[in-house]
């Protein structure tokens, strides 16, 4: 019989990937934890309408992507897709209306069924933030500014760009909306069969199309600049003006939008081109028609996501393990004593490595493996005298410590 594998687009976090997934997840959290952020945790599953409803029965990640079932009493349930419907969907469950504004962050994974490739999983997993309750371009900046420290604390300044576009408030959109149809039905020969699909329900999903026939189309195509009214561009204008007190740089980038009616004004995504296609790590924008949307009162809303994925593969190095203490019995005699020291030890803040089995020369030669910092050996001729022998792993010196000093004298290789 084979042996049994992950299911496609899934896979095993091994230790060392794990340490730097967890880097990554606790940089974010840390430096959100900074500007007055929460950590909220919302169930894996939710109703599918919470999904279905907000994203749009024309978005891909609907149709194409969402893993759906009817569990045992014939509800449809959903593996979230994305978390910012879940955190809303929190937000209204919860009563949290009175406390606005209401400052959240979130981690964990994500379930979409796509084709796997480099950096892109069915089993996926993001960070992000969620800002409640402000609609001043205020906002924006604060959730652009804490995601570009984010990516600077991961080391990553030189390998992002941060591209800036503005979806106008909603005015602004309808009048967009009817120039870009103009401009698309002219052109509708020319387009996939999936962009020919949202142009009458969702046209701005044109403009984020990968197909090669839409592109040629898009980079003609009218920009919502041109449409933007008064009230709109004084709310950019304002946004690139605090942009700029705050220090952080942008790319403008007409082109940049997002589709879905309840989003308006400021969208953004940090970029890079050393992941190939796959260039977005960290994207969001202003969402002020979500909560309405899914039957709250009127109030507004900005965030972003991130790929922990993608953001692993661009950091240079991982965390290291901290390095163990070994305790090393020179025979079973020495065993009982060595696991009582094992636990004074762990108790005492050091991480340690227990040698379970074998000769002296093997129980070293697995502290080696383990890139243990130091051994305390425990012969039969040291423990007569309440003492051990302390080995520097990585130059060999060794000394005869007492058993009373030993936490004190380890101290020296934390």
């Amino acid at each position: 019989m084979p042996a049994l594998q992950p299911v496609r687009g899934t896979r095993d976090i091994l230790p060392d990937e794990s340490r730097r997934r967890r880097h990554v997840e606790e940089t974010a959290f840390s430096i959100a934890e900074r500007y007055g952020y929460g950590e909220i945790s919302t169930p894996v599953f939710e109703f599918t309408d919470v999904f279905a409803r907000t994203l749009g029965d024309v978005s891909d990640i609907v149709t194409k992507e969402m893993y759906t079932f009817a569990d045992r009493g014939g509800d449809s349930l959903t593996l979230r897709p994305e978390n910012t419907a879940g955190v809303v969907r929190a937000f209204l469950s919860n009563g949290l209306s009175q406390h606005l504004p209401l400052k959240l962050f979130y981690r964990g994974p994500m379930f979409r069924y796509e084709r796997p490739q480099k950096g892109r999983l069915r089993q996926f997993h993001q960070v992000g933030v969620e800002l409640l309750g402000v609609a001043e371009p205020l906002a924006d900046v604060e959730v652009i500014a804490l995601g570009a420290d984010f990516l600077g604390a991961l080391g990553l300044d030189d390998k992002v760009v941060l591209e800036l576009n503005t979806l106008g408030d909603g005015e602004s959109r309808v009048a967009y909306r009817s120039v870009l149809v103009d401009y698309l039905q002219a052109h509708r020969d020319r387009l996939s069969e999936d962009s020919l699909m949202r142009l009458d329900r969702n046209p701005l999903r044109v403009l984020d199309s990968k197909d090669e026939r839409d592109r040629t189309v898009v980079a003609d195509a009218p920009l919502i600049t041109d449409s933007l009214n008064a009230a709109s561009r004084e709310f950019f204008d304002e946004l690139i003006s605090l942009l700029g007190q705050v220090g952080v740089a942008y790319r403008l980038n007409a082109k940049l939008v997002r589709g879905l009616d309840y989003y308006c004004h400021t969208t953004f995504e940090f970029t890079t081109d050393a992941l190939g296609a796959q260039g977005a790590v960290l994207a969001g924008g202003r969402y002020d028609g979500l909560v309405q949307q899914m039957g709250g009162p009127p109030t507004p809303g900005t965030g972003w996501a991130a790929g922990v994925e993608r953001l692993m593969m661009l950091i240079d190095e991982a965390p290291q393990a901290p390095r163990p203490v070994a305790v090393v019995p020179c025979g079973s005699d020495q065993v009982g004593v060595g696991l009582a020291i094992s636990q004074k030890l762990r108790h005492a803040g050091f991480p340690v490595e227990f040698g379970y089995k074998g000769n002296l020369g093997k129980r070293l030669k697995r502290a080696n493996k383990v890139n243990a910092r130091t051994a305390v050996i425990l012969g039969e001729d040291e423990l007569s005298r309440d003492a051990a022998i302390v080995r520097d792993m990585d130059t060999g010196e060794q000394e005869e410590v007492l058993l009373a000093s030993l936490e004190e004298h380890l101290g020296h290789y934390r």
